[in-house]
């Protein structure tokens, strides 16, 4: 049994010392500047964007103030109007007495 213990301790350091000794020759090759050729891409400066035209400014923003405004829960011809549209009974607050009861 020790045989075997010493047998397997034996192959180790010998499995060990080569694999050490094979890292220690191993050269590596020299690093030439065309080794990054077909593997990186060449950098290209984006375009610069274009600004929106400054000059139909003025009329996008006539145009947008003179826009009907459009409420919920009214038809076009009560808008056209300038009636205002009836509140609903939920929404008027109610009266509170002036005397507390106890």
């Amino acid at each position: 049994m020790d045989a075997n213990i010493a047998l397997l301790s034996f192959l180790a350091d010998f499995v060990q010392e080569l694999y050490l000794k094979e890292l220690k020759a191993y050269k590596m090759p020299p690093v030439k500047e065309s080794d990054s050729v077909g593997q990186v891409q060449t950098f290209a400066e984006p375009k610069t964007p274009k600004s929106p035209e400054e000059a139909d400014l003025a009329s996008s923003l006539q145009e947008y103030e003179s826009m009907a405004v459009e409420i919920e829960g009214q038809d076009a011809a009560q808008q056209a109007s300038g009636i205002p549209a009836a509140l609903p009974d939920w929404l008027e607050a109610e009266e509170e007495d002036a005397a507390p009861k106890h």
